[in-house]
C-alpha cells in the first residue's frame, strides 16, 4: 500500500527534468534526517523534486525568531514544524506552576512562531499535531481533569484547529493523530530507536507520515483528485444487476449489504464536497441505471452522478470518454473496480489514473480507502457543492455539439453571457481555489491563497478581473482569473491568466482578452505584455499568446494596444 522507506530512499535520488521544484525547510525538536530522505523519496513520485533546508533539531525557536538565520537565507516556499509529543511531555512536566493553561501558552508560542515566520517571508507552514500519549498519571480520570497531560494535549491538538488552521490561510495542520488512531502508537513509535536516536517515527511510520505531510503540499500545488470513477456490480452492491435482478442485489442494512450502504454513503460524502462522481460499467445502460432510479435502499442516485458510461467496451476506453467530457488530467481520477482483471486493464492503458487494489471484502474497502488520504484538499467553498451539475451540463453540451455542422452556428445557440468584476470580498475564496485547482490552461501556474488575494485587492499596482459564464444550460460560476501588474507607465504584465477548461472552445479566451484590452486602455497602458512558463500539464496553452496576435518580445510576448482589433466573440457581458 505504502512504499517502504529503502524504497523511498532510492527514489529521492531518481530526478527528471520535468519534475516541478520546490524549497521546503523541515525544522524539528527531533531528529529528522530520515523524514526529510522519505519526504524527498514521496514527492519523486508525485513528480516533485524537493530542496530541503534541515535544520539541526531543536533549533526551531532559533530559525525562526533570527532575522538572520539560515532558515530566512533559504528562503523556503513551504516550512514544515515537526514538534514531537514526547518534548511536548518533557516541556508540561517542567511547568509545574502553569500546567492548568499549558496548552494556552504552548498554542501562543506556535501562534507567535508563525507569525514571525509570515512577517519575514511568504513560507507556508505546514505543522505536524501531536499523537496522543497516554502517560497514565491520571488514568481515566486524565479525561476529566485539565491537570493531566492527557487533557492538555487534546485541548492543543483542538486549539492547533480552531485557533490557528481555521483563522490562517498559511497554516496548515498535518494530522499525525489520524495516523496513531489508523496504524496505533507501536506502529509509529519505537522507544529503543528514540533512546538511541533522538528519533521519535519508527522507520516503517516515516513513509505514510511523509505521505501525509506531502499531500498537503501536492493539494497546494493544484495535484490533487478531482474525480472518482465506480464500476457498479460487487464495487456499489452485491451481486450482479444483470443476473440477479433489482430485488437481489445486496443493498441496505443487513449483512454484507451493509457494507455497501456505507460505502455509498461516504462516496456521497465526497461528493458533496466537491468529487466529481462517474460510472463506468460493463452493462447494458438500463440496468445499470435501474438500481439508481428504482432501489429503496441506494444513497446515490442519477443526479449525484456527472457522467454515465454503462455498456461492453473497453473500461479503458470508457474512461477516455469520461475524461474528453470532464476535460480533467487523468492523474486528477481514481478508478474503483472490485474486479483485478479491469483494475489492471486500466492500469496497463492509463497508467496516470490512480487504481487502488481495492480488498477482496467489501466489509474492507472503507478502512483501506480511509488509509489511503486519496482526497487531500487545501480548500472548499460552496462552488463546490455545485460541481456535479455543472459537469452534468458539459456532458449535455458535448452531446449536442455533435449535432451541429457548424460550431460558429453551436456557439451562437448556447445564448452566453459573462459577468466581469474586480476581485472581492465574495469571489475571493473561488479565485483562490481556482488557482490551486487549474493546471492545464494557467499560464504561468501562480497559486494564490485568500490572504495574497486581499493584497491583490488592495494593491494600487495590480488589476484584476474574474469572469462568470452562463448558457442556455445553466450557471458555469466563476471560471476564469486575471492578474494583471503595472511594470511601467506603459506597461501592463498578465501576471495570472488561469481558466477552467470545462469552458474552452467557446470563445471565452477571446472574450478574456478583450476585457483585458479594454482594461489596459482605460487604465492609460500601450502594451500588454504575456509569458508562458511550462509545466508538466499547461502544454496545452504553449502557443496561447502567439494563437492571439502577440508578437515575441524576448522570452515573452507582446501586443501594441493601438494596434489591436477586438476580436469577435458569442459572448454578451452581464453589466
Amino acid at each position: 500500500m505504502y512504499p517502504s522507506f529503502t524504497q523511498l530512499k532510492r527514489e529521492s535520488r531518481s530526478i527528471t527534468k520535468n519534475s516541478k521544484k520546490l524549497k521546503v525547510a523541515l525544522l524539528g525538536d527531533t531528529a529528522t534526517q530520515f523524514l526529510n530522505v522519505a519526504l524527498r523519496g514521496t514527492a519523486s513520485r508525485e513528480g516533485f523534486s524537493l530542496d530541503i533546508f534541515e535544520a539541526d533539531f531543536g533549533q526551531i525557536s532559533r530559525q525562526i525568531l533570527d532575522p538572520s538565520s539560515e532558515f530566512y537565507e533559504f528562503n523556503a516556499d513551504y516550512t514544515i514544524i515537526f514538534e514531537s509529543s514526547h518534548k511536548l511531555l518533557n516541556q508540561y512536566y517542567k511547568s509545574f506552576d502553569s500546567q492548568l493553561n499549558f496548552a494556552d501558552h504552548k498554542i501562543q508560542f506556535i501562534e507567535e512562531m508563525y507569525r514571525t515566520i509570515q512577517s519575514r517571508s511568504g513560507s507556508r507552514v505546514i505543522y505536524c499535531n501531536f499523537p496522543v500519549i497516554n502517560n497514565q498519571i491520571f488514568g481515566n480520570f486524565s479525561h476529566k481533569t485539565e491537570s493531566s497531560f492527557v487533557f492538555q494535549q487534546k485541548k492543543l491538538n483542538y486549539f492547533l484547529s480552531s485557533e490557528l488552521a481555521i483563522k490562517k490561510d498559511n497554516f496548515f495542520i498535518a494530522d499525525l493523530c489520524s495516523i496513531q488512531n489508523k496504524w496505533g502508537r507501536d506502529f509509529m513509535f519505537a522507544p529503543n530507536i528514540y533512546i538511541n536516536t533522538e528519533m521519535v517515527l519508527s522507520m516503517d511510520a516515516l513513509p505514510v507520515v511523509a505521505h501525509q505531510i506531502f499531500s498537503i503540499i501536492a493539494s497546494l500545488e493544484g495535484k490533487f483528485k478531482k474525480c472518482v470513477i465506480l464500476d457498479l456490480d460487487n464495487t456499489m452492491w452485491g451481486g450482479v444487476i444483470g443476473d440477479d435482478g433489482l430485488e437481489k442485489i445486496q443493498i441496505g442494512s443487513l449483512g454484507i449489504g451493509k457494507a455497501f450502504t456505507e460505502f455509498q454513503y461516504w462516496i456521497k460524502a465526497l461528493q458533496k464536497r466537491g468529487v466529481i462522481l462517474a460510472v463506468c460499467s460493463k452493462n447494458d445502460e438500463d440496468k445499470a441505471r435501474e438500481p439508481f432510479e428504482k432501489h429503496p435502499d441506494m444513497v446515490l442516485r442519477l443526479d449525484d452522478i456527472a457522467v454515465f458510461m454503462a455498456n461492453w467496451d473497453n473500461k479503458a476506453d470508457n474512461i477516455r470518454r469520461i475524461q474528453n467530457i470532464l476535460n480533467i488530467g487523468f492523474d486528477s481520477m481514481v478508478f474503483l473496480d472490485d474486479n483485478p482483471f479491469e483494475r489492471n486493464i486500466v492500469r496497463e492503458n492509463l497508467p496516470e489514473v490512480c487504481v487502488p487494489e481495492l480488498p477482496e471484502d467489501p466489509a474492507e474497502y472503507l478502512e483501506y480507502l480511509y488509509s489511503l488520504n486519496l482526497f487531500e484538499v487545501s480548500g472548499f467553498s460552496e462552488n463546490d457543492a455545485e460541481r456535479t451539475k455543472q459537469y452534468q451540463v458539459e456532458a449535455k453540451r458535448v452531446i449536442d455539439l455533435d449535432r451541429f455542422t457548424n460550431v460558429d452556428d453551436f456557439l451562437k445557440s448556447l445564448r452566453m453571457v459573462s459577468e466581469v468584476q474586480p476581485f472581492n470580498t465574495f469571489s475571493k475564496p473561488r479565485v483562490s481555489q481556482l488557482t490551486q485547482r487549474s493546471n492545464q490552461f494557467n499560464l504561468r501556474t501562480i497559486r494564490y491563497t485568500e490572504k495574497e488575494i486581499d493584497s491583490l485587492i488592495q494593491s494600487e499596482n495590480h488589476h484584476t478581473l474574474s469572469f462568470t459564464l452562463t448558457d442556455k444550460y445553466g450557471d458555469n460560476g466563476l471560471i476564469c482569473v486575471i492578474v494583471l501588474e503595472k511594470k511601467d507607465t506603459e506597461t501592463l504584465f498578465i501576471d495570472t491568466w488561469l481558466m477552467s477548461c470545462r469552458v474552452l472552445k467557446r470563445g471565452m479566451e477571446d472574450f478574456t482578452l478583450n476585457a483585458i484590452v479594454q482594461t489596459a486602455k482605460e487604465n492609460g497602458f500601450k502594451y500588454l505584455v504575456g509569458e508562458y512558463i511550462p509545466s508538466a500539464k499547461n502544454q496545452m496553452v504553449k502557443n496561447h499568446y502567439e494563437r492571439l496576435g502577440f508578437e515575441p518580445y524576448e522570452d515573452k510576448w507582446i501586443i501594441r494596444l493601438d494596434k489591436y482589433k477586438q476580436r469577435e466573440v458569442y459572448i454578451n457581458t452581464l453589466h
